[in-house]
């Protein structure tokens, strides 16, 4: 399984300030070491995309940096996003959630995140292997601006059309969508970034 690249608890070090990125990764600097290390490089194992797929859905409505700011205490609250751990979680559980300031504190997505983990114990060949069947096939251009990436896409639709047939929650086609970016399913940095590959 493939280890998710983590943010530290207690700080973010300095980027490097001359690098060209998209227009959003210099808003923050949460958001340029995310943008440099994490966002759209190549991410495989169940555990690490179950992580991302139940970040996205609690950051649906919020802004990103919300929810990387809170990614320790999301990571502590839900067992480091073990698959197994978090489908065994009970209605104690979901009360220690929803007490949890750590987090986002939103009923819904509590429950869907268990609900997701219980729907990916039951995939045949695991999360990973299903979610990167979406991967668009081949290069593709890459965007000019950010206003040239999409927020969705047909793979997007069919990624969370199929979720949702296997019980999944809060995964419309923008989060899955997102999701893909996220993980390297699609790249979308920027032509003039310094990630983008030829």
């Amino acid at each position: 399984m493939t280890t998710d690249v983590s943010l530290p608890a207690a700080s973010v070090p300095a980027v490097e300030p001359d690098r060209v990125r998209c227009a959003w990764g210099d808003s923050a600097p949460e958001y340029a070491r995310y943008h440099d290390e994490e966002w759209g490089t190549p991410l495989r194992g169940d555990d690490a995309l179950f992580e991302r797929l139940s970040l996205e859905a609690f950051q649906s409505g919020l802004s990103w940096l919300t929810i990387l700011r809170k990614r320790p205490a999301f990571r502590a609250a839900f067992a480091g996003f073990s698959i197994d751990a978090v489908a065994a979680f009970t209605e104690e559980d979901e009360a220690r959630l929803m007490a949890d300031a750590g987090i986002v504190r939103n009923r819904a997505k509590v429950t869907a995140a268990i609900r997701n983990a219980r729907a990916a114990q039951q995939i045949d060949g695991g999360l990973s292997d299903l979610l990167w069947s979406f991967a668009p096939p081949g290069p593709r251009a890459r965007p000019a601006t950010l206003a040239d990436v999409p927020a969705t896409s047909p793979e997007s639709v069919a990624m969370a059309k199929e979720l949702k047939r296997r019980g999944f929650a809060f995964v419309g086609p923008t989060t899955a969508y997102a999701l893909m970016q996220a993980t390297g399913m699609v790249d979308d940095h920027v032509a003039t970034c310094f990630r983008a590959t030829p």
